[in-house]
C-alpha cells in the first residue's frame, strides 16, 4: 500500500483504526526555514509498525534537513517528532529506541579496516556473530581486511549499510543510501529494507530514485513540489 502527502497532509488519513493502534513514528506540524527559504511548513506524517517514509525532491529540497529533524540532530522552527507517542529524543537517551543513521559519510573509522569497524558496531548490537554473514551478503568478504580509507565509493556505501544491519536498530534512517551502489548492490539494499519492514522495523528514506520496499506500506513524501 501506498499512500502521499503533501506539506500540511493529515498523518492519519488513509489507514484503518488498527493503524491507529501501531503507529510508532510521528510528526507533527514540523516547519523549517533555511534563511528566507522555508524548506517544509506544518508538515505531519504518521507510520505504523512495519511501515516506511520515502522522502522525494531535488537536491536542496529539504530532504537530509529532514532527516536530520526526525534523528533529533536538527530543530525545527515549530512542531514535534514522536516514538510510541512519547518525545523521540527522550525515549532515543532512554534506549527505548534502537536507531540507525547513514548520512553521506559511511560513519567507519577510515584507519580501522572494514571487519574492525563492522565488529565495533555488533559488538554494541549484542550480535558480534553476525560480522562475517553480514559481510559476505552485502559483498565485503573479499575486502573485509582492507582499510575503509581504501575502499571504492561503492564499497564504502555497502560497508555503511551492513553497519546498519548490524546495528539491530527498530528505525532506520538512510539519506540517499543508493548513491555509488551498482545494480546487484540497488537489489541487496531494496531486499534488506524489505525484510526489515516485514520483521517490524520502520524505515525512514530520503532518495531522488525509486525504491522497492516489498510488500510494507511505504508513505511517500515530496519536498520542493
Amino acid at each position: 500500500m501506498t499512500r502521499r502527502l503533501g506539506w500540511a497532509a493529515d498523518p492519519l488519513a488513509g489507514w484503518g483504526t488498527g493503524a491507529l493502534e501501531t503507529v510508532v513514528l510521528a510528526g507533527a506540524g514540523l516547519t523549517l526555514w533555511r534563511g528566507t527559504t522555508c524548506l517544509f511548513e506544518a508538515l505531519s506524517f504518521s507510520l505504523p509498525v512495519g511501515s516506511a517514509l520515502l522522502i522525494e525532491g531535488p537536491n536542496g529540497a529539504g530532504k537530509t534537513t529532514l532527516l536530520r529533524v526526525i534523528a533529533g540532530l536538527t530543530r525545527p522552527e515549530s512542531g514535534s517528532v514522536t516514538w510510541q507517542g512519547s518525545d523521540f529524543r527522550q525515549q532515543l537517551q532512554s534506549g527505548r529506541l534502537r536507531l540507525a543513521f547513514s548520512g553521506h559519510s559511511p560513519g567507519l573509522k577510515p584507519e580501522l579496516t572494514t571487519r574492525e569497524n563492522l565488529r565495533f558496531f555488533a559488538q554494541l548490537a549484542g550480535q558480534p556473530a553476525r560480522v562475517s554473514e553480514v559481510l559476505d551478503a552485502t559483498g565485503l568478504g573479499a575486502s573485509a581486511g582492507l582499510d575503509v580509507r581504501l575502499l571504492s565509493a561503492g564499497q564504502k556505501r555497502r560497508a555503511a549499510l551492513a553497519r546498519v544491519l548490524l546495528s539491530a536498530a527498530d528505525l532506520w534512517l538512510l539519506d540517499e543510501p543508493q548513491t555509488n551502489l551498482d545494480t546487484a548492490g540497488r537489489r541487496f539494499l531494496e531486499q534488506a529494507l524489505g525484510e526489515h519492514l516485514a520483521n517490524g522495523g520502520t524505515a525512514v528514506v530520503a532518495a531522488h530514485q525509486s525504491l522497492d520496499f516489498g510488500s510494507g506500506p511505504v508513505t511517500r513524501l515530496a519536498l520542493g513540489s
